[in-house]
């Protein structure tokens, strides 16, 4: 199979960023398909992107019945994904979609690691990264690497991007923002390659929609453990 990109695409009530989140990831050439998944939205996100995908047959739609969060979301869309490669957007934007072709550069000489958009390596823009946000994230990395092994800068960012025979290989039990520890553990077991290249990002905050909470940093830090020693 010739390399090419599947982005999932998980959205619960992003009317305000689902447009041009969906927009700008379209206008990236290796992006081949691009699963939306709605997590039972209630305001306009849907219909927004029924009528993208309308003008671009690269777009599906999957409607959870019941909301169940980011990681049944992907769950849901797994068995849709038909090509090589696999990565994850959130529909906030506050990832830079473009970054993903920055990543993907590194696919050809590493098809088989894990690419990881790192909001903590070099300098590239960043804003609105709250104290308290970085802080949690800086001590989950250096626990997470500790535990492992294997030195991780961002284990709680969104873009990762990996090899669809990983994704198929593996069953997917966190149903909620812990999938990203699950996703890094359970790779480490399949290929400890993680290729770390530096991303943008632009934080929102709670008033803006921002959905991760506290407890999810300490479901983050038991799931290290369990991922580790457990499964």
């Amino acid at each position: 199979m010739k390399n090419s990109l599947a982005v999932i695409v998980p959205f619960f009530n992003e009317e305000k960023t689902i447009e041009l989140s969906l927009r700008r990831l379209l206008k990236i050439d290796i992006v081949q398909q691009i699963i939306c998944v709605n997590d039972c939205s209630l305001d306009k996100s849907l219909e927004i992107v029924e009528e993208i995908k309308n003008e671009d047959s690269r777009i599906e739609i999957i409607s959870n019945k019941v909301n169940s969060g980011k990681g049944y979301a992907i769950i849901s869309a797994k068995k849709y994904v038909n090509t090589s490669h696999v990565a994850i957007h959130d529909a906030d934007l506050e990832y830079f979609p473009e970054d993903l072709a920055f990543m993907w550069e590194r696919v050809e000489k590493h098809t088989d690691s894990l690419i990881l958009g790192s909001r903590f390596i070099e300098s590239r823009t960043r804003k609105n990264i709250y104290k308290r946000t970085y802080i949690a994230n800086k001590l989950m990395s250096l626990f997470f690497s500790f535990v492992n092994f294997y030195k991780v800068s961002d284990v709680a960012t969104c873009y990762k991007l990996f090899p669809n025979k990983f994704f198929q290989s593996i069953n997917i039990h966190e149903k909620g923002f812990s999938i990203e520890i699950e996703l890094l553990s359970k790779f480490l077991k399949f290929n400890r390659s993680i290729i770390e290249v530096p991303i943008k990002y632009e934080g929102r905050s709670y008033s803006e929609g921002k959905k991760i909470k506290s407890k999810d940093g300490i479901l983050y830090l038991i799931n290290t453990i369990k991922y580790r020693f457990l499964t």
